[in-house]
């Protein structure tokens, strides 16, 4: 990076907030602020953001390209990749090659890492990270909404009178987030704070009702206030398929005794979603990283639908992803099973109109191999050739030593 008087402005690729920075000077001597203009953070910034500086140094970082362990100029190291990726397709053919992204790009650059894979190789064989933390909460948005979408915004935390956090130890995973809503319950001491974790955890400081509930209650919890809010006839009927969602509700409902929670503590929660014109239920991975994880979001979403709490100011289930930009990938479409942007592979009559956009005429036409499944697709010999972006997989993905001897049995790792 040069020296810059002029700051860049750029994302700060630690947790979900995505925080707005701003990076100035150069040569191993940087700066960086939080920018104040940003709407996830205003210019503050937790301890990693504030110290974002001291990983930017050359100590410890590649400063060239290497192939096979030697250092080597960058265009050469381009030709060389273009090649091994050319003959791998010309030998193997274009589902040989996958792409393994991650929520830490830039929306920008997952877009081009898409476009280069569905639009140009011709697989779908393109996913990422995010599919580890994120796909439940995409099931879920889906089935609501029809699309992967997430109805409040940031500015909606600080304006609800009611705020549920579920399944995320906010303080610690999203301290900027969690800074928000301490500085807004010191301004609107009115202000409610309910905290559903097992744990006590830093987050829970702040609740002003805490339920210690058992791991894996929260479907279970969540019907049941469905179902409560059905008997308190606060729920819209001209929902679609509400019927059949409070039925469902109701069973669960005669299990609640089995979550670990008292039933007075439930009521006291129940009443205050019930009672309260704006709430705001923040969900993350304790929610997402489950059995149940699809399920369980599907059902903060439903007490939201049902009850009208979603679609105004200060309202809405608020899934918070586990990196800056896992919805930017989502956005793009770098997953396996989409296509592009909102297209599904299944949508037809885009694929003409996507091919004719991006200019080309190799446009994958079937979803490709998600996480779990390329890499076992690497260990069987399927996949010759995989380009890991922004990630680690050796640590992130399960059975670490597995993902290792696979890597080292695929003739071309970039």
């Amino acid at each position: 990076m040069k020296n810059n008087e002029q700051p860049i402005k750029t994302t700060c690729p630690y947790c979900g907030v995505g925080c707005g920075i701003e990076v100035s000077g150069g040569q191993d001597n940087y700066n960086v602020r939080g920018d104040p203009r940003h709407p996830a953070n205003f210019g503050k910034l937790c301890i990693k953001g504030k110290n974002i500086a001291q990983t930017l140094s050359n100590d410890n970082r590649l400063e060239l390209p290497t192939i096979n362990g030697q250092p080597q100029a960058w265009t050469r190291t381009l030709d060389y990749i273009a090649s091994k990726l050319n003959k791998t397709i010309e030998q193997h053919g274009k589902d040989a090659v996958a792409f393994y992204v991650s929520g830490q790009l830039l929306t920008e650059d997952y877009y081009v890492a898409n476009k280069l894979m569905k639009g140009f190789i011709g697989s779908g064989n393109i996913d990422t990270n995010s599919r580890l933390c994120m796909s439940s909460a995409v099931v879920a948005h889906k089935r609501a909404f029809g699309e992967d979408i997430v109805a409040p915004s940031y500015s909606d935390i600080t304006k609800a009178d009611l705020i549920v956090i579920t399944g995320s130890n906010l303080a610690w995973c999203h301290p900027i987030i969690y800074q928000r809503i301490r500085e807004e319950k010191q301004r609107r001491p009115q202000l409610k704070v309910v905290v559903i974790d097992p744990r006590v955890t830093a987050s829970t400081e702040l609740a002003d009702l805490h339920l210690p509930i058992k791991a894996g209650g929260d479907l279970i919890l969540f019907n049941g206030l469905l179902n409560y809010l059905a008997q308190q006839k606060l729920v819209d009927l001209m929902v679609d398929g509400i019927s059949a969602a409070v039925a469902s509700a109701n069973q669960d409902s005669k299990k609640l005794a089995e979550i670990g929670l008292s039933s007075e503590l439930i009521t006291q929660f129940y009443q205050l979603f019930a009672t309260s014109d704006k709430v705001v239920t923040l969900f993350s991975q304790g929610i997402n990283q489950s059995q149940q994880g699809a399920d369980q979001g599907s059902a903060i979403i439903n007490c939201h639908l049902a009850s009208g709490k979603i679609g105004r100011v200060g309202c809405g289930p608020f899934s918070i992803t586990g990196q800056p930009n896992a919805m930017g990938g989502r956005e793009v479409g770098a997953l396996a099973n989409t296509l592009a942007s909102h297209i599904e592979f299944d949508d037809l009559a885009m694929h003409q109109p996507l091919a004719d956009f991006w200019q080309t005429t190799n446009l994958a036409t079937e979803p490709g191999l998600k996480a779990v499944e390329l890499f076992d697709a690497i260990n069987e010999g399927k996949i010759k050739a995989i380009w890991i972006i922004a990630t680690n997989p050796l640590v992130s993905m399960p059975d670490n030593q597995k993902i290792k001897q696979t890597l080292q049995k695929c003739p071309l790792v970039i």
